[in-house]
C-alpha cells in the first residue's frame, strides 16, 4: 500500500500560518473605521448647520436611532456568520423586523402631513435626493470593503446570507453617517432616497462578496 506521507507533505508545503480571528477583534476594526469616518464628517465641517434644533425633533431621532439599530444588528450578524457554526438567517429576520418597526414609526411621524401631488414632489425634492443617495453609497464603501476583507478570512456556511448582512450593515452605517450632515428629516424623503441608496449598496455587496470569499 502506497504511503500518503509524501502527498501530505506536498499539500502542506504551501500552507501558511493564519492569525486566529475573533468577532471582538473584527468588531473593533469596524468600530474604529466607523469612528474615523464620523470624525472626518465632523472635522470637515459637514455637520448639518441646524443640529442643535434637529436634536429636539422626533424625526431626527427616528432617523438616527433606526439606522444605528439596523447597522449594529446587521453588522453583528455579518461578523458572527463568518464562523462555520453560525448562520446569518436569524439575524436577517431581526433586521427585517427592526426595519419594519422603523418604517411604522416613520408613518406615525408622517401621519399628520398631507398635500397634493405638488406637495409630494416638493417633499421628495429629487434634485437633492439624488445627491443624498450618491453620498450615502460613497460613505458605505469603506465599511463594505472592510467587511469584504474580514469575510475572506472567515468561513461562512451561508455566503449569500453573510453578503446580505454585510451589505445592509454597510449601507445603514453610510446612511447613519450621512444623516449627521443631511438636513432632511421628512420620512417620505428618507424612505425613498435612503432606501434607494441602501438597496444599491446591499445588492452590489450581495453580488460581489460571495465571489471574494474562499468558501
Amino acid at each position: 500500500m502506497m504511503s500518503t506521507d509524501p502527498l501530505i507533505d506536498r499539500l502542506a508545503t504551501d500552507l501558511r500560518p493564519v492569525r486566529r480571528r475573533t468577532p471582538w477583534r473584527d468588531a473593533t476594526i469596524l468600530l474604529v473605521l466607523g469612528i474615523i469616518e464620523i470624525a472626518w464628517v465632523v472635522s470637515a465641517g459637514l455637520m448639518r448647520p441646524d443640529m442643535p434644533h434637529a436634536m429636539h425633533m422626533p424625526s431626527f431621532w427616528w432617523k438616527t436611532a433606526g439606522l444605528a439599530a439596523v447597522a449594529v444588528i446587521s453588522g453583528v450578524t455579518a461578523l458572527l456568520s463568518l464562523s462555520p457554526t453560525r448562520s446569518p438567517r436569524r439575524g436577517l429576520r431581526i433586521v427585517g423586523g427592526v426595519a419594519f418597526l422603523m418604517l411604522g414609526a416613520g408613518w406615525l411621524v408622517d401621519a399628520l402631513q398631507a398635500g397634493g401631488p405638488a406637495v409630494l414632489w416638493h417633499r421628495l425634492d429629487p434634485a437633492h435626493g439624488l445627491v443624498c443617495a450618491r453620498k450615502i453609497v460613497e460613505l458605505s464603501l469603506p465599511l463594505a470593503l472592510a467587511l469584504g476583507l474580514l469575510a475572506r478570512r472567515g468561513a461562512p456556511v451561508d455566503s449569500h446570507g453573510t453578503a446580505w448582512a454585510a451589505g445592509i450593515a454597510a449601507s445603514a452605517f453610510g446612511a447613519l453617517t450621512f444623516a449627521l450632515a443631511c438636513p432632511f428629516d421628512d420620512p417620505l424623503y428618507l424612505a425613498v432616497w435612503y432606501l434607494s441608496a441602501g438597496g444599491v449598496v446591499t445588492l452590489a455587496t450581495r453580488l460581489v462578496l460571495p465571489w471574494l470569499t474562499r468558501w
